[in-house]
């Protein structure tokens, strides 16, 4: 408590109360101190498809919605960075944000830029995906990045998505729509309140006039696919980080140095990677070491945090559903919220969007961070292998080769001590015992059970059944004597390896009840971002009503709470069964 109010008298003590005091903040170090493409135009008046060859961004002039109206900005993260309140409907605040940079104050500056990046699905590199068949041009379709600023002491960027066409455009329109802009914002602030890195919501505009067609599901659809074009309000959202560098990044420029591409190839990634680390892992990583031990120590404390993100994505019930290389942080935190989903009735092969595959799975996602892993290594070889030479050399670059190996290998290793040590909290226990577990996740398939609700539930530490009953869906598995029995059991033994057993009811042990409980609830939380709640919430917003945005935003950036009985009734609740398999509310195809 006192390190948060701390912060706060910091924030109130340095407040930001108009652009020409955000001014003073702005430190541009990616255009500053990494190369410009050399095709790109000064101006930023480059939003064609076109390939990008080097380089490692390209200056680009964002597109302004037209009309902007202020839905919703991020109480708690203006709080963070010391920005008044007032600030996010002020007219020069809300010209900037919504992509116009004609008339910001210097040192703010009046382009923007993109950057490029490769693609791996599941470990394999993938070419297609860019319009020229190169790699050369695919990256930031419809997200520029239009200021870096230094606020107290921390780094942030701050990127505008739906931002207008960029030269990684694929020949799209570059705008994002209300319907997904609702969806990212309040998803990176509800997933920052669970306790998860996050990108995180800085705004979100919508035009008054300005609109765009998007496939999309009929009501009550239970399509797969989209079954109809709609047309919807075009928004911009500012997604805010320390940085905005993907694997994917790494992954381009490794490729090109591979290749030999251009004579500047082995150069850029070492500059993207030092950059990387500067930006992201400067308070691990000493900067007076050489590029060597820095890549090595890189590796490894991506691959910690790597570990912990997925492991506290599966702690909350997150699915990414589309965990490629270029949509995986390296700075180790979630990002790119497309179709991502909450699992609701547990199913280790939940998978919120219809092109996902079963490789992006819940429970497949420690899989694939490790297949991203993969990458982020492969990308970092080059830069060890170089300068062969003489023996001492040749010698040293087999080693560090070799400790990169092993780091490499370990993931799975580190990843299953993440899982366990997460799955041993959320049902609070001092140590992992996995023929607990294997009987809990069979159980939970059977029944089935809602994910949130049963370990919420769990987390009330019941004496018998019917709590966590309240989890149960309805279904044949109910009238099921023996599976009944088998769950009696379970929660028989788990009971006494929590140490809340019948012979456990003293007053000592009431005390330690209530801090087991506490334990578990802050793990645990009560109100996930179920996609039903999101629905009413974006089309309320599509008609000019803003109010279920805002409800929304104030529930969930308060996950773990207790709150009013109305909120309770109404959010902590299992799926209705109208809403099962129905498009746009139990699956996606995209997310605009």
């Amino acid at each position: 408590m006192s390190n948060r109010l701390a912060l706060e008298s910091v924030a109130a003590s340095a407040t930001v109360a108009t652009l020409d005091d955000l001014a003073t903040l702005a430190n541009y170090s990616l255009m500053d101190t990494l190369n410009c493409d050399p095709q790109a135009t000064a101006d930023g008046d480059d939003h064609a498809p076109r390939q990008v060859f080097s380089g490692h961004y390209v200056p680009v002039k964002p597109t302004p919605i037209d009309s902007p109206e202020y839905v919703a900005h991020s109480q708690s993260l203006f709080r963070e960075l010391g920005f008044a309140d007032s600030l996010a409907q002020s007219a020069d605040f809300v010209r900037m944000f919504s992509g116009d940079l004609s008339q910001v104050p210097p040192p703010l500056r009046k382009v923007g830029w993109a950057t490029g990046y490769a693609l791996s699905i599941y470990g394999k590199e993938y070419y297609q995906q860019c319009p020229f068949r190169t790699g050369n041009g695919y990256g930031d379709g419809r997200a520029v990045s239009v200021l870096e600023a230094v606020i107290n002491g921390r780094r942030w960027e701050m990127q505008l998505k739906g931002g207008g066409r960029t030269p990684y455009c694929r020949g799209a329109d570059g705008r994002a729509v209300l319907r997904s802009s609702v969806r990212e914002f309040l998803a990176q602030e509800h997933m920052h309140a669970l306790g998860v890195p996050t990108s995180r919501s800085l705004s979100l505009y919508v035009s008054k006039n300005e609109q765009v067609q998007r496939p999309w599901y009929s009501p009550g659809s239970y399509a797969q696919d989209p079954d109809r074009l709609v047309t919807e309000a075009v928004a911009i959202t500012t997604r805010v980080a320390p940085s905005f560098i993907r694997v994917g990044q790494l992954e381009l420029f490794a490729r090109r140095a591979r290749k030999q591409e251009h004579p500047q190839a082995l150069q850029e990634l070492e500059q993207m990677v030092l950059h990387l680390i500067a930006r992201e892992y400067a308070e691990v990583i000493d900067p007076q070491l050489g590029t060597r031990a820095k890549v090595l120590l890189l590796a490894r404390a991506f691959r910690s945090r790597l570990t912990s993100l997925v492991a506290n994505w599966i702690r909350v019930g997150y699915c990414q559903g589309n965990f490629n290389g270029d949509n995986c942080a390296a700075g180790g935190f979630t990002l790119d919220y497309g179709p991502f989903g909450f699992c609701e009735v547990f199913d280790p092969h939940y998978q919120p969007w219809t092109g996902g595959g079963e490789h992006f799975a819940f429970l497949n996602q420690p899989v694939a961070a490790e297949r991203n892993f993969q990458m982020f290594c492969a990308a970092l070889r080059p830069l060890l292998s170089a300068h062969q030479g003489a023996l001492d050399q040749n010698s040293l670059v087999q080693d560090s080769l070799q400790q990169l190996e092993e780091i490499r290998s370990g993931f799975a290793a580190v990843m299953q001590t993440q899982m366990e040590q997460m799955w041993a909290a959320k049902l609070g226990l001092v140590r992992f015992h996995p023929a607990l577990f294997s009987e809990l996740e069979t159980l939970m398939r059977q029944t089935p059970v809602d994910y949130t609700v049963f370990f919420r539930e769990l987390s009330t530490l019941p004496d018998d059944m019917g709590p966590l009953k309240k989890s149960f869906y309805p279904g044949a598995q109910q009238n099921n004597d023996r599976l009944q029995q088998r769950w009696s059991e379970w929660l028989t033994l788990w009971q006494s390896l929590v140490g809340i057993g019948s012979t456990s009811n003293t007053n000592t042990a009431a005390s330690d009840r209530e801090a087991l409980a506490r334990q578990m609830k802050r793990v645990n939380p009560k109100y996930t971002l179920r996609e039903w709640f999101l629905v009413p919430a974006y089309s309320h917003a599509s008609a000019g009503n803003y109010a279920l945005v805002r409800e929304l935003q104030a529930i969930m950036t308060q996950p773990y709470a207790e709150q009013a009985q109305a909120v309770e009734d109404s959010y902590y609740r299992r799926k209705p069964a109208e809403f099962f398999n129905v498009g746009g509310l139990s699956h996606l195809s995209c997310s605009s």
